[in-house]
């Protein structure tokens, strides 16, 4: 299921041609996202998406994510993290796994400037990470407009995610991380010479090697391990507060099911946890029936974010 959407490519003609977005996140920082409206678009809910970490505001979950959620109604903005979707000119520095200000920044802005009233975040591996600790940092007092967040095979707990990479087994998704994060340093030096040493790069073959040379000293952590517990949503997930909804699988190739065990979101009574026995890393994947392309943890989303329970105002009573 893992390998499914690799070789088998997707098209969504019902999606229309989107709107390009740019929004300045920090002083010398934008993020580019790929927007879909509705008419009248302030009428309508609207649903952030988040990809994975060597992916895209044009992943094919991301597009059929998209499809799914404008055919129900809602407006969609695909988000590009920075430095991804060849956006690595927008941004002078780097972004990390954790880095929930970006799409905070957004849900202020569609907010305030579109008066985008309902507001839903769904992610997917790395972007599900995101989309939980935006959540747990908001704790008790989430934004008014923001009414569930959703996660598909989230890295929860990044530091044993990076360990199970680097199983023997798990070679070729190491390689292929490794080999896109080296890519996207490179174009980075293209596009901001001199800011980065890259005299090591050729020589780091681990996402934590990575991570020790580049992305724990960039963002002043004390090294990867300092930002794997620092980034990963599971240290805020008992905070979290708006209806969440977390798909997973037990077969899954370098998240352990396990994590999705900790009492912090069993016991969380506003997280919905569906744990699978298959679905591999952000699968999912069942038969075509005619109506639905079988990709059926994209339908889940939609519908838990438009449940009644998703939409309605949050009100939080003290200590809840």
């Amino acid at each position: 299921m893992t390998l499914f959407g690799w070789g088998n490519p997707r098209y969504f003609p019902r999606l229309p041609a989107p709107t390009v977005r740019y929004f300045d996140v920090e002083p010398g920082a934008r993020v580019l996202a790929h927007c879909h409206w509705q008419p009248e678009p302030w009428a309508h809910p609207t649903l952030i998406a988040l990809h994975g970490l060597n992916g895209s505001s044009d992943a094919h979950y991301m597009r059929g994510l998209a499809d799914k959620a404008f055919g129900r109604g809602m407006n969609v903005v695909r988000l590009n993290q920075r430095n991804c979707g060849d956006t690595e000119h927008l941004s002078a520095g780097l972004f990390h796994s954790g880095l929930t200000a970006d799409a905070a920044h957004v849900i202020r802005e569609l907010t305030s400037v579109d008066d985008i009233r309902v507001i839903t975040v769904a992610g997917y591996s790395l972007g599900g990470n995101l989309a939980l600790k935006l959540a747990g940092e908001y704790g008790d007092h989430p934004p008014s407009g923001l009414r569930a967040v959703a996660a598909v095979s989230p890295i929860l707990e990044i530091a044993k995610c990076v360990r199970e990479l680097e199983r023997p087994a798990n070679f070729l998704y190491e390689w292929n991380f490794v080999r896109d994060l080296k890519r996207r340093m490179r174009r980075k030096e293209r596009a901001h010479p001199g800011h980065f040493d890259l005299s090591g790069l050729d020589r780091i073959r681990t996402v934590r090697a990575f991570d020790e040379a580049y992305t724990a000293p960039h963002f002043g952590f004390l090294n990867a391990d300092d930002y794997y517990y620092r980034a990963s949503a599971m240290r805020v997930a008992d905070r979290i507060r708006v209806p969440a909804l977390i798909i997973t699988a037990e077969d899954d190739p370098f998240v352990p099911w396990q994590t999705f065990l900790d009492p912090r979101l069993t016991g969380n009574p506003h997280i919905t946890l569906r744990l699978c026995k298959h679905g591999g890393h952000c699968g999912f994947v069942g038969l075509p029936n005619g109506v639905d392309d079988g990709y059926w943890a994209e339908t889940a989303i939609v519908n838990f974010v438009q449940s009644a329970r998703a939409l309605e105002p949050v009100e939080l009573t003290q200590g809840s």
